[in-house]
């Protein structure tokens, strides 16, 4: 499983980082799904390997713009490129009369079935081998975080179960093999009855803004992944609470204590600057976090590309994306 991002501002892009944007990609390497669409995270995308028709589920995570701007633009460009393939949409449910506004009154049509279901009453998704819930947050308006479990990781068919159900061998193991639902001799087989992971699923975390991040615990312990606004440090944090935003060092707090294996910092303010002979600098983040956390942290940059390795560590791929060298 990888994370792709492309979007680490907060509030407002800078030179070198859009605002939010995260994908996530199957362990297949093709099929993702998009956690919040900031404004030009269509442009980001123009500079990775990943593919619209290959998008298979977009997760608002709440209603402010940082978030959300660039889906109406996202959603045109897919249908434009030749999407057919229906598209869920997971959103506060005050964004769906908007995006489908939005849609009417510049003429847009989509050459694909946009399914919205509202993030206020999601029940789950799944698609390839992930599986996402939700975790409500607390922030300045409603909102949530995006949990990833990868199921069927490296599955084998179940071969003693396929045996006693006298279901013959060939094509029909074969498809069921490949994750796909079979009809045989009148019934409907499901792939997942008959597949047998080999090790333990993963879990990635991706958050909307909170500021507090307790409300992770029962998600988020022993968890492979999370990742975590962190918007400012402490000192900076002073006077802004009213902003429903985390700190870094109580972000590290709250992971090491419920073992997080690898933790992820992003949303930065735009106030932190990437040369860390300013101030304030990006660099103070990663120093406060560093002080309380002591498994893998990265702070995230946009159009870095981080796989989940079969060690539980999260590793960046410096090929792996169309970037400049000043963007590395």
């Amino acid at each position: 499983m990888d994370l792709l991002f492309l979007g680490t501002s907060a509030g407002v892009p800078t030179r070198i980082r859009n605002v939010s944007g995260t994908a996530v990609v199957e362990s297949t390497g093709k099929n993702w799904c998009l956690v919040d669409c900031g404004e030009a995270t269509q442009h980001r995308l123009l500079r990775t390997s990943l593919s619209l028709h290959s998008l298979r589920g977009i997760f608002i995570t709440h209603v402010h713009g940082d978030h959300c701007f660039g889906l109406p633009g996202l959603l045109t460009t897919a249908s434009m490129s030749g999407r057919t393939e229906a598209l869920d949409v997971i959103l506060p449910q005050a964004l769906h009369d908007w995006v489908l506004k939005g849609l009417s009154v510049t003429g847009s049509h989509l050459g694909f079935e946009l399914r919205l279901q509202a993030a206020e009453t999601f029940a789950g998704w799944q698609g390839g081998n992930l599986q996402v819930g939700a975790v409500a947050l607390s922030h300045r308006v409603p909102c949530h975080g995006y949990v990833f479990d990868e199921i069927n990781r490296d599955a084998r068919l179940d071969v003693q179960r396929l045996e006693d159900q006298a279901i013959p061998r060939g094509e029909v193991w074969g498809e069921l093999a490949r994750g796909h639902d079979v009809e045989h001799e009148g019934r409907l087989l499901i792939a997942e009855n008959y597949l047998q992971a080999t090790q333990p699923p993963r879990r990635v975390i991706v958050c909307g803004d909170n500021d507090t991040p307790e409300l992770l615990e029962d998600v988020a312990r022993n968890a492979d992944v999370l990742v975590h606004e962190a918007t400012f440090t402490e000192e900076l944090a002073k006077g802004r609470e009213k902003y429903g935003h985390s700190t870094a060092a109580s972000v590290a707090r709250f992971a090491q204590d419920v073992g997080v294996k690898n933790l992820v910092l992003t949303h930065f303010s735009a106030r932190y600057q990437d040369n860390p002979e300013r101030s304030p600098s990006i660099e103070d983040i990663h120093a406060e976090a560093q002080q309380s956390f002591s498994g893998e942290l990265i702070l995230a940059r946009d159009l870095r590309r981080y796989r989940l390795a079969r060690d539980g560590r999260l590793t960046w791929l410096p090929d792996s994306v169309r970037t400049a060298p000043n963007e590395l």
